[in-house]
């Protein structure tokens, strides 16, 4: 995966005062820390984060461009956003620093592709998981993970286990996890709800009448005995 490039600064500290400052001069309030690293304040331009990192899914190596040397070239990735409930844009960020030489733990994206023969039956792909736990080094973050879904029957599922994992990634969620699905439609299952209630329903009809019939029977043996 590409490692994207953003252009942070050093900025005051934190707090509603500094962050209204920082956002009148077209920037977006931040924090950058690691392991470590002490939590520092910094910003970003907002019109370049909203434009090419805010709304990308999964994870993504960053690096940082800053004219302080102690923020200049780090390694982060990118882990919250905290938007605007009424606009959507996004307020602030959290960037955290990577060691290049060790694996972490990320999220990242399914993407099915193919037609299932399920669904070419009638049935609904149903997706469980948009996405899946893995471990990998910083620089091997796949952007997504890919599963063909075409000979997926109905009423079959796949599992984390089946999915083909990049070189020097392997998964961390569980294995035996389904990720997705093939279901009836609505209106099958509940035909076939309402024929299996029929079923029952006329089964227990048969018993009693069984029973009814039984009981005639049984109060008819002493008037056959009398008339012997």
């Amino acid at each position: 995966m590409e490692t994207l490039i953003i252009e942070v600064e050093a900025r005051e500290a934190a707090g509603k005062g500094p962050a209204r400052r920082t956002r009148v001069k077209g920037l977006m309030p931040a924090v950058f820390y690691g392991p470590k690293a002490a939590a520092r304040a910094i910003a970003v331009d907002a019109k370049t984060f909203n434009n090419r990192i805010a709304h990308l899914e999964g994870s993504h190596l960053i690096e940082l461009r800053s004219p302080d040397a102690s923020l200049n070239a780090k390694k982060v990735l990118l882990r919250d956003i905290q938007f605007d409930p009424v606009a959507g844009k996004p307020l602030h960020a959290d960037f955290y620093e990577v060691d290049l030489t060790r694996p972490i733990q990320v999220r990242v994206p399914l993407h099915l592709e193919g037609k299932a023969a399920g669904v070419t039956l009638g049935g609904i792909l149903q997706p469980i998981l948009r996405e899946v736990l893995v471990s990998c080094l910083p620089t091997q973050i796949p952007e997504f993970i890919v599963h063909d879904v075409t000979s997926l029957g109905m009423h079959e599922s796949a599992h984390v286990d089946e999915l083909e994992m990049p070189e020097g990634v392997t998964i961390v969620s569980r294995e035996n996890e389904a990720f997705v699905t093939i279901v009836a439609p609505a209106a099958e299952e509940k035909k076939g709800a309402e024929g299996a209630e029929g079923a029952a329903a006329a089964g227990a009809e048969g018993d009693k009448k069984a029973a009814d019939a039984k009981k005639a029977a049984d109060a008819k043996k002493p008037e056959a005995k009398a008339k012997k």
